[in-house]
């Protein structure tokens, strides 16, 4: 039953993530589920004709956007009863929605199996710590849709979620405790500001031998603030596995694209790619996993 739980939780959750992602980097107040039209910025594979024939792909946008019916406020109900697209027969969901809820499950399970592997190794953890690690997933999914989007890691959800770690700190029993929380903060931002600088410096010195100015760097300072979440919700000790993890992730995801890149012939040395999602995913290792498979992994046992 706790997994058919999880799973009712992150659906709701998603719910939430998705009408968030849409209007938060927005600077505009949640709304209920809407259609979304295409911006003028927005970039489509396929072009988009109106009635006379006439490409309206890149300047196609209404004042106000659809609201969806309540049979596709969530993105899976609308992909299976067949509810992607608006009245107006163009603007149509993408295939964030329901992605975005199936992760979010996914992060609601996987935490229910960690509490699980934690109680069977005698670590207790109560429903008010199952509650705080929840949030943390449903946040975590957030940061992960935005961040992939827009390049963007906000404040509106930094700050709040670092509230909620400091309340979980002092209310519960599980680590870390605030001393620890507060250490973990200052540890990961001051980790992530020196980054963040070196990420500066390096691409101003290596424009000036390109001769190319580029204002893209590895790190944004998004990364740092995501850092001091991670610090929050984590402490000190566990947050230097994170920046090792996080590192390693980022190595591997850009070797890829560098490679695929190289292959296609269209490599690019500035590319853009997105760094919070792999502090949080080394975040969430750390906090579900830290005590059980980490350990066993590494031969720390």
């Amino acid at each position: 039953m706790e997994y058919i739980y999880a799973v009712i939780i992150g659906l709701i959750a998603g719910f939430f993530v998705n009408i968030l992602a849409d209007d938060l980097p927005l600077r505009r107040a949640p709304r209920l589920p809407r259609y979304i039209p295409l911006r003028k910025k927005q970039a489509v594979r396929k072009p988009v004709y109106n009635e006379d024939g006439e490409n309206i792909t890149l300047t196609y946008a209404r004042e106000d956007d659809e609201p969806r019916p309540f049979i596709a406020w969530l993105g899976i109900t609308a992909f299976l009863f067949n509810q992607r697209t608006a009245s107006d027969g163009i603007t149509t969901l993408n295939w964030r929605y329901p992605l975005a809820e199936i992760m979010t499950i996914c992060f609601m399970l996987l935490a229910t199996y960690a509490i699980n592997l934690l109680n069977e190794n005698l670590i207790r953890i109560d429903d008010l710590q199952r509650a705080f690690w929840y949030f943390y997933m449903a946040v975590f999914a957030l940061i992960i849709v935005i961040d992939v989007e827009h390049k963007l890691i906000l404040f509106a959800v930094i700050i709040p979620s670092s509230a909620v770690a400091l309340l979980d700190a002092m209310l519960t029993s599980y680590q870390p405790n605030l001393t620890q929380s507060l250490g973990g903060a200052i540890g990961g931002f001051l980790i992530f500001f020196v980054i963040y600088n070196g990420g500066v410096i390096f691409t101003y010195v290596a424009g000036m031998f390109r001769g190319d100015a580029t204002d893209k760097i590895a790190f944004g300072y998004g990364d740092v603030m995501m850092a001091m979440l991670s610090g929050f919700i984590l402490g000190f000790a566990p947050m230097i596995s994170v920046v090792f993890i996080a590192i390693f992730l980022g190595a591997f995801v850009a070797l890829a694209v560098i490679t695929r890149q190289i292959l296609r012939k269209q490599y690019n040395a500035f590319t853009a790619i997105p760094y919070g999602p792999f502090i949080v995913i080394a975040t969430m290792i750390m906090l579900l996993f830290g005590e059980t498979l980490v350990p066993r992994l590494l031969g720390w046992n």
